[in-house]
């Protein structure tokens, strides 16, 4: 029989606070952390909003590490140290080759790639910094994870664009059920306010002048976000045989692919995702309380995720509690998903279910119950979450009270 995962820690920051209990806090709030860019250089384009981190909190990152790291790296090693914190763990040398870590990012270091950029290119410098390689491929969040924390077990950065961090997760739960791993700290990162990764996203036309409003019938598209979200897994028998305190249980992962268009979703791929999750969870659909939607705000997304929800669920679809969170903390594209497990881990310890922000219109495409502009008391037993990406790969967890 597979072993069992559970989490027993989780970390994070984004706009809407600098630790995982501030984080939770805006949500039940229903607290919009989208505002005008002001940390990124100079851009021209339309839409200057985004859900940025104002300034980092205290960490005793080395200075000689940071010299090294990307902003997307330095997220994930703070949000990394406070799910440590919180399940208690360290490692040692007798159990550091059990230990890893999976982290997954949506693009790359984008600061550093445009910093070498312009000296090369403005300041005609001669050559790159020395760490330019090291600091933006995609794999340095979870480098930098394991150096930090001595984990030299199964290490590996993994990035599918905006579901990156449930597959991170995912492969995460994969290693420790394998056993191949008794300790796993999974996640993504993301820290995309540079100007040509802003005027890329510009290109694509999906962004919203004003703010996100996931499924209100007045949505214009999606707003961006950094942050990162990291959870201690364990097995089940290691977090009970040290005591730990078991937050919630993974129970399934549901993973499929469009195999359709670069940016185009299709109903099929994300309907698939979620039966496959519900199939490894061993659940039936009347058993989930709440789902955390993928809920980006555009027009197209939004409705074909309910329509798939409603395929998936059937009746049972106008009974669940539904939201897109990304309403308050935007979308953080690779660690969106891992700041979401942060909501669906703490809607199922407070027995509270966050709300979609701002919304103002129902859309009569997506007629779900999705929780408008109000937290809500609701016994969640069971919660999932969403992550479709561009490419058509997709991504569900099944959470489940322990």
């Amino acid at each position: 029989m597979d072993r069992r995962v559970v989490i027993t820690g989780v970390g994070g920051l984004c706009g809407l606070g600098t630790d995982a209990a501030s984080i939770w806090q805006g949500m039940r709030e229903g607290r919009s952390a989208i505002g005008p860019i002001v940390s990124s250089e100079p851009c021209d384009a339309p839409a200057r909003i985004g859900a940025e981190i104002k300034v980092l909190p205290d960490h005793d990152i080395d200075r000689k590490q940071l010299f090294t790291m990307d902003r997307f790296s330095v997220l994930a090693v703070i949000a990394a140290r406070e799910a440590a914190r919180q399940a208690g763990i360290s490692s040692q040398e007798g159990n550091a080759s059990r230990w890893g870590a999976t982290i997954g990012v949506g693009a790359y270091g984008a600061a550093t790639m445009e910093d070498n950029y312009r000296a090369l290119l403005l300041r005609n410098a001669n050559r790159t910094s020395t760490f330019a390689v090291p600091k933006i491929m995609p794999a340095a969040a979870a480098a930098q994870v394991s150096m930090s924390l001595g984990l030299r077990g199964p290490v590996f950065g993994l990035t599918s664009a905006c579901s990156s961090a449930n597959h991170a997760i995912a492969s995460a739960v994969d290693q420790i059920r394998l056993g191949r791993a008794d300790v796993m700290l999974a996640g993504g990162s993301e820290a995309p306010f540079a100007w040509g990764l802003l005027k890329s996203w510009e290109a694509l036309r999906v962004l919203a002048p004003d703010t996100c409003r996931p499924f209100s019938a007045d949505r214009r598209g999606l707003v961006l976000g950094e942050g990162a979200g990291m959870a201690v897994l364990e097995s089940y028998e290691h977090a009970k045989a040290r005591g730990a305190t078991i937050l919630a249980e993974i129970a399934g992962v549901g993973l499929s692919a469009d195999a359709n268009h670069l940016v185009t979703p299709t109903v099929e791929g994300p309907q698939d995702a979620m039966r496959a999750c519900l199939a490894d969870a061993r659940l039936n659909a009347e058993d989930v309380d709440y789902l955390n939607a993928h809920g980006t705000g555009t027009k197209a997304n939004d409705q074909i995720e309910v329509a798939a929800i409603k395929r998936v669920f059937g009746a049972h679809a106008h009974s669940l509690a539904v939201s897109s969170t990304k309403s308050m903390h935007a979308h953080c594209l690779g660690a969106a998903s891992a700041i979401e497990m942060i909501a669906c881990v703490m809607s199922i310890r407070e027995g509270v279910v966050p709300p979609t922000a701002n919304y103002r219109e129902p859309d009569p495409d997506c007629d779900l119950d999705v929780t408008p502009n109000q937290a809500r008391e609701r016994k969640v037993r069971v919660a999932l979450s969403n992550a479709f990406a561009f490419g058509g790969t997709n991504a569900v967890l099944a959470f489940r009270q322990v």
